[in-house]
C-alpha cells in the first residue's frame, strides 16, 4: 500500500471518529417529532468532502454510522441509521462534487446550497416511500399514530413531509453549511497535509 493511501485511510478514520463523537450530541426541534434529532456530524463529513473528495466523504459517513452503532446501539432497528447515511450522503456528496469542480468560496456556497436542496428532496422521497412506512411496519405503529407525534397537527403523510421533514432538513443543512463555510478554508489545508 502506498504511503498516500495509508495517510488517506488514517484521515478518514480520524474524521469518522470525530463525527461519531459529535453525533452523540443531539437536539430536537419544535416542529418535528421527537424521533427527528439534529446533530452536527455532517459538519465533519462535509469538511472531509471538501478536503479529501466525495468518495472519502462517503467512507467517513459510513464509518461514522458504524462507530455510532458500536458506541450507542440503535433504537430504530437500523432505520434511523440508514436514513442518516442516505441523507448525509445526498447532502455531502452533492456539495463536495460541485466544490471540487472549482475550489472557490462561491463554488462552496453553490455546492452547499444545491446540497441542501438534494438533502430535502432525498429526505422527502425516502421518508414518504420507505423510511416512515418501514418504521410503522417494524414497530407496529399505524402511520396516523406515527405522524401524530409531530408537535404541529398534521392529518396525512404528505402534510407531515411538508411541515416536519422539509423544514427539519433545511435547518440541518443550513446550520451545517454555515459552520463549514466559516471554517473550511482554515481546516481543509490542515487535512490535506501529510501526516
Amino acid at each position: 500500500m502506498k504511503p498516500n493511501y495509508l495517510q488517506l485511510i488514517v484521515k478518514i478514520a480520524f474524521m469518522a471518529a470525530v463525527a461519531a463523537v459529535v453525533m452523540t450530541f443531539k437536539f430536537a426541534t419544535p416542529f418535528a417529532p421527537p424521533f427527528y434529532t439534529i446533530d452536527f456530524s455532517e459538519v465533519i463529513v462535509l469538511l472531509a468532502g471538501f478536503a479529501l473528495g466525495p468518495v472519502p466523504a462517503i467512507a467517513v459517513e459510513a464509518l461514522k454510522i458504524l462507530l455510532n452503532l458500536l458506541l450507542n446501539g440503535t433504537s430504530t432497528m437500523g432505520i434511523g441509521e440508514v436514513a442518516n447515511f442516505l441523507m448525509g450522503c445526498s447532502f455531502v456528496v452533492t456539495a463536495s462534487v460541485i466544490y471540487h469542480k472549482n475550489k472557490t468560496r462561491k463554488q462552496a456556497l453553490i455546492g452547499m446550497g444545491v446540497g441542501v436542496v438534494a438533502l430535502c428532496v432525498v429526505a422527502s422521497l425516502m421518508n414518504y416511500f420507505v423510511l416512515l412506512p418501514a418504521y410503522a411496519y417494524f414497530f407496529h405503529i399505524p402511520m396516523d399514530a406515527l405522524i401524530a407525534q409531530s408537535p404541529i397537527t398534521v392529518d396525512n403523510i404528505f402534510t407531515f413531509i411538508l411541515i416536519a421533514v422539509v423544514p427539519f432538513n433545511i435547518l440541518k443543512g443550513v446550520v451545517s453549511s454555515t459552520a463549514v463555510f466559516l471554517v473550511y478554508k482554515k481546516v481543509t489545508p490542515i487535512l490535506k497535509k501529510s501526516i
